[in-house]
């Protein structure tokens, strides 16, 4: 259960990745940012259960969704300070 749970929640975090590196260029609140925010759901909720994890693990992989789409954002400003919205 414990390997399964945290393959999820790697999953989770790689797969924002891009996810957030990408939202960092869209312009908030358009179309295309909440695309890159909650495309990544369903997935992550196949994979949940899939591999027979409770739900009741929904607030872990919620964070740590969250903290992937930071860190990817936060990865482009590093590497491409340019600014928003090229």
């Amino acid at each position: 259960m414990f390997e399964k749970l945290l393959f999820v929640i790697l999953l989770t975090l790689v797969l924002n990745l891009p996810f957030g590196w990408l939202r960092e260029t869209t312009e908030k609140f358009s179309k295309k940012w909440f695309l890159y925010i909650h495309l990544p759901i369903p997935f992550i909720i196949a994979c949940r259960i899939l591999l027979g994890i409770s739900i009741k693990f929904a607030p872990i992989l919620i964070a740590t969704a969250v903290v992937g789409q930071l860190v990817g954002g936060m990865i482009r400003r590093r590497y491409y300070p340019g600014g928003l919205y090229e």
